[in-house]
């Protein structure tokens, strides 16, 4: 899809602002930002004067398609709360396009969503990025697998330990970890020998994922709110030498430090919710203003359906009132979730090379009273909010644009 969006007030995010600036969208891509931008014969035209021009936003840490709204436990596929290392398990194979929460992400000006299993198992399974446009996942898919979930705390207890079998307390959670990934180290030599050898190898899908863990190759996203987890989350990625990314870290800041000089980056959220919980005592806006100060990079989460995704970009409105500095704010939903989640390659900013994944806001998105007024994702307009006050976010449209 061939776009320019011109005269909008234009937020690459990773750089400096352009009053009257055009962004060019050819092929899908990203091919030019800035204030002289040459726009070839042929390319639409959308006059974004007046308007905000901003990247399309990235969620670190959802569950829509997988724990559809509206559905009840018919749409309830996020935990497969039978086999506590459920690493062979993926997202990608749960999601539905058809949830509603999709058509309110793009209303959020959320283009881009990693979708994670829940928190009920140690080990929860393979996270997936995709847009938040199409009929397919497949059509959807950006990467797969982004990360393996993995959950410390009250969620694994509760589940198992209602059971009455392993793991029904932290310690239990923490040894099922532990035994898994030794066991994976165990496969992963097994199977160097066979390979060096020229001999066969039965292939174990659950330890395959974790080897690539091990290697490197998958972040570890691990479920972790009170600080003895994140110290257990940070005790074990020690221990295994994996790279780790503490999930909702509400009690992060008690270990803002550590974090920092390790080098660990927080996905914080959500912040609109009660304290519903023991874990989440400590819950506050002031959070994430507090690890950024302490150096740590952080991107902020809906958890959704927890936070309806759409209201993403409002609890980054309030935790700059709480402290958070305003780069980082959009930083927090833009450019940091995309380099966390190794998807900004991708999105994340307006530059050259990068998806044409652009939003246009009625005025600064920090505002709530700004809006999201049309929504492109790889060029092509998927969301507009109509004159009448109604939204144009169904097949219809799309297949119109």
């Amino acid at each position: 899809m061939n776009v320019a969006i011109t005269g909008g007030y234009v937020v690459p995010v990773d750089g400096d602002p352009i009053d009257g600036g055009t962004v060019l969208i050819q092929d899908g891509k990203i091919t030019a930002v800035g204030a002289d931008v040459t726009i070839p014969d042929g390319v639409e035209r959308v006059d974004a004067a007046g308007r905000w021009v901003l990247p399309g936003f990235v969620e670190a840490h959802g569950h829509v398609g997988v724990h559809e709204e509206a559905e009840g436990w018919a749409g309830q596929d996020t935990n497969e709360m039978t086999d506590p290392n459920g690493a062979r398990l993926r997202a990608l194979d749960a999601i539905n396009p058809a949830d509603l929460g999709f058509a309110d992400a793009l209303a959020g000006g959320v283009t881009t969503v990693v979708i994670k299993p829940g928190s009920g198992n140690p080990i929860g399974g393979q996270t997936v990025a995709v847009k938040c446009w199409g009929r397919t996942v497949d059509e959807m898919l950006v990467r797969e697998p982004v990360s393996v979930k993995s959950a410390l705390g009250e969620n694994p207890k509760r589940v198992y330990g209602d059971q009455k079998k392993l793991p029904s307390t932290r310690q239990g959670v923490a040894a099922v970890i532990r035994d898994a990934f030794r066991a994976a180290q165990d496969y992963a030599a097994r199977r160097a020998r066979a390979e060096a050898e020229g001999k066969p190898f039965d292939r174990d899908s659950t330890l395959e994922v974790l080897a690539r863990v091990l290697d490197g190759e998958l972040p570890w996203c691990q479920h972790a709110h009170r600080a003895d987890d994140i110290a257990t989350a940070l005790r074990l990625a020690e221990e295994f030498g994996y790279r780790l990314v503490v999930n909702h870290g509400t009690e992060g800041h008690l270990l803002a430090d550590l974090l920092a000089e390790r080098g660990v980056p927080v996905i914080i959220g959500p912040l609109f919710t009660s304290r519903s919980k023991v874990e989440l005592r400590q819950r506050s806006l002031r959070n994430p203003g507090i690890l950024a100060r302490a150096g740590v990079e952080i991107a902020i989460t809906t958890d959704h359906p927890v936070v309806p995704i759409h209201f993403l970009v409002h609890q980054v409105t309030l935790a700059v009132k709480e402290g958070l500095d305003r780069r980082t704010a959009l930083r927090s939903i833009t450019v940091n979730p995309a380099r966390i989640m190794g998807l900004d390659h991708r999105v994340g900013a307006l530059k050259p090379g990068l998806d044409g994944d652009v939003v246009i806001w009625s005025g600064d998105p920090l505002d709530v009273m700004s809006r999201a007024l049309r929504v492109f994702v790889g060029g092509r307009e998927v969301y507009g909010y109509g004159e009448d006050g109604g939204t144009v976010a169904d097949p219809f449209y799309r297949e119109s644009r």
